[in-house]
C-alpha cells in the first residue's frame, strides 16, 4: 500500500500475551481478538432507553440517483479498497446495480508510532477497509440520519466529532472562545484531556 511504502518498517518483537510470545498464527489472532474485542460480549443494560422521550415519527426518504452522484462526487480516489478491490475512481464510472455483501470488511492491524517496544497488542492499531459499495451506503445514511436528528435535537450541543460543521477546527475554536472568556473576567483557565486507550473496543456499551 502507498501508505505503507513512504515509511520505513519499525523493528518490532514478537507480541506478547499473558508473558508468552505468540510465535504461531493461531496464537497471534486470539491474542488480537481478545485485545480488540474485549468488551464484545458485555451485557447491555437496554432499560436506559427507556429514559429517552418518544419523539414523533418520521418518514424516511428514498435516495435518489441524484443523491447518490453527490455523494460519491467528493469520495477520495486514493482511498484504501476493502476486500472487493473497487477503488472509488471505478465505482464514479460504473455507477449500476450490483452485488455486493455489505458486512464483508478487511482488518488490518499497523503498529502505532514512537513507541519503545511492539511486544504488546497495545502498540498496534487495527483499521477497518469496508467494501467501497458499503462506504457508499454509509455516506449516504450517515448524511440523512444528520439531517433528521440535528434539527429535532437528538444530538447534544457538546457533541462535536463526527457531525457536519462541526470539525475538529470547530471544537478548537470553540476551545479558545471559552479560553479567552475567562481571560476578560481575570480568571485562570485550565484544562482537563483524556487519552483513553483502545476506547471503543474496551468499553462496556
Amino acid at each position: 500500500m502507498s501508505w505503507i511504502k513512504k515509511r520505513s518498517l519499525l523493528a518490532t518483537e514478537a507480541i506478547q500475551f499473558n508473558r508468552w510470545p505468540c510465535i504461531k498464527l493461531d496464537n497471534l489472532w486470539e491474542t488480537l481478538h481478545k485485545s480488540f474485542n474485549s468488551a464484545q460480549n458485555c451485557q447491555v443494560n437496554i432499560s436506559l432507553l427507556n429514559e429517552i422521550s418518544n419523539k414523533e415519527m418520521t418518514t424516511w426518504v428514498s435516495f435518489s440517483k441524484k443523491k447518490i452522484f453527490s455523494i460519491i462526487k467528493n469520495c477520495n480516489n486514493l482511498s484504501t479498497p476493502g476486500p472487493d478491490k473497487l477503488f472509488w475512481r471505478y465505482l464514479k464510472k460504473i455507477i449500476k446495480d450490483k452485488e455486493y455483501n455489505f458486512k464483508m470488511l478487511s482488518t488490518v492491524i499497523i503498529p502505532k508510532p514512537n513507541k519503545v517496544s511492539y511486544d504488546l497488542p497495545k502498540s498496534f492499531w487495527p483499521i477497518v477497509l469496508l467494501n467501497t459499495t458499503s462506504k457508499l451506503s454509509e455516506k449516504m445514511i450517515e448524511e440523512r440520519l444528520q439531517f433528521s436528528m440535528i434539527p429535532n435535537n437528538f444530538i447534544h450541543l457538546c457533541q462535536l466529532g463526527g457531525l457536519k460543521h462541526k470539525s475538529t477546527s470547530d471544537v478548537g475554536i470553540t476551545l479558545t472562545y471559552f479560553i479567552r472568556s475567562g481571560w476578560v473576567k481575570n480568571l485562570i483557565m485550565s484544562m482537563l484531556a483524556f487519552n483513553i486507550t483502545q476506547f471503543f473496543s474496551l468499553l462496556n456499551h
